[in-house]
C-alpha cells in the first residue's frame, strides 16, 4: 500500500537513530505490516536496516538476535547444539506466510507489533530472553521478555525507543522442550501457543501460554506438578487476561489451554524427549 501521508525516508539513521526521534516518525525494518495498512498519522520513516545489525551472534552467554533479523534468517539458523532449537523453526513456521514475507518480516517487528499471536513473542518468552531498549536520549535499558507485552497491540516501549536486540540465555537453549499450538484452518492465525520447557536431567516445569492471551502468561513449577494443579494454575489466569476474537473465544481458549498444558505435562513426565 502507498503511504501517502510519509514526506521523508532517513535512509542512513545515526548509529543511535532514536536521538532525532519526532512526532509522526515510524521504525521501518521489515514493514510488511506497516505497508499493509494505512498510516495517516505518520510523517516520517526510519530505516534501521541500513545500520546493518548482525542478524544472529551466538556467544558464550547465549545468542543475540537483532531485532531486524529476518524469520527467514531465524528459520536458516542451525542450532544444533542446542536442545530447543527446535522451537526456532516451529514459531518460524507459525507465521504460515510466504516466502516475500518471511525475507522481509523481522524478529523485532513482529515482538513489537505485540499481537497476542505474535509466534517470536511466544518464542522469546519461553526461552527467558531478555530484550534490549534503546531510547531517544541514548539510554539503555533491559526487561525481561515476560514484561514486554501489556496487551492486545499494547506494550511497555516509550515514544521513540526502540527494540535493538533479543538476547535468549545457554541454559534456556540447552532446555528440554514440548509445544502445542491450534488454529481453526490449516493456514490460520494461532488460537492457542504453549510451550513447556524443562532442565536437562532436572523434574522442573516452566510453562509459557500465548496467542490465547492478550498478554504471555508464564507458569513456574520447581518440579512437575500433577494434573490437578496444572489445571488449577490455568484456571488462575485472570477472566479479562483470555483473548476473544474471530479465531477463538477465552472460554474456548482456555479449554484448549487446560487440553494442551496437561498434554505438555504427560509429554516431559515421560522422559522420552532429547
Amino acid at each position: 500500500m502507498d503511504l501517502n501521508t510519509i514526506t521523508e525516508v532517513i535512509r542512513k539513521p545515526s548509529e543511535q537513530p532514536g536521538t532525532d526521534w519526532r512526532e509522526g516518525d515510524a521504525w521501518l525494518a521489515g514493514g510488511t505490516w506497516l505497508y499493509s495498512t494505512e498510516q495517516p498519522d505518520l510523517r516520517r520513516l526510519i530505516d534501521l536496516t541500513a545500520l546493518r545489525w548482525e542478524p544472529l551472534v551466538p556467544t558464550d552467554e547465549g545468542l543475540e538476535i537483532s531485532a531486524t533479523c529476518t524469520i527467514g534468517d531465524l528459520y536458516a539458523f542451525p542450532p544444533e547444539t542446542w536442545t530447543a532449537g527446535i522451537l526456532f523453526r516451529k514459531s518460524c513456521e507459525a507465521f504460515l506466510s510466504s516466502f516475500k514475507v518471511w525475507n522481509a518480516a523481522t524478529v523485532g517487528g513482529n515482538i513489537c507489533m505485540s499481537l497476542p499471536a505474535g509466534p517470536m513473542i511466544t518464542l522469546t518468552v519461553a526461552l527467558e530472553a531478555r530484550y534490549e531498549l534503546w531510547g531517544p536520549d541514548g539510554s539503555v535499558r533491559f526487561v525481561d521478555a515476560l514484561d514486554f507485552v501489556t496487551g492486545d497491540h499494547r506494550n511497555i516501549l516509550a515514544p521513540g525507543e526502540l527494540l535493538r536486540r533479543i538476547t535468549i540465555p545457554e541454559y534456556a537453549l540447552r532446555k528440554r522442550t514440548a509445544h502445542r499450538r491450534f488454529t481453526l484452518t490449516r493456514l490460520g492465525r494461532s488460537t492457542v501457543f504453549l510451550v513447556g520447557t524443562q532442565r536437562p536431567g532436572g523434574n522442573d516445569l516452566l510453562l509459557t501460554v500465548t496467542a490465547g492471551t492478550t498478554r504471555p502468561v508464564r507458569m513456574a513449577f520447581v518440579s512437575l506438578p500433577d494434573a490437578r494443579t496444572l489445571r488449577q494454575s490455568i484456571d488462575a489466569v485472570p477472566a479479562d487476561v483470555w483473548f476473544a476474537d474471530p479465531n477463538g473465544t477465552p472460554d474456548h481458549r482456555l479449554h484448549l489451554s487446560r487440553h494442551f498444558a496437561e498434554e505438555i505435562r504427560r509429554e516431559l513426565m515421560a522422559g522420552d524427549l532429547p
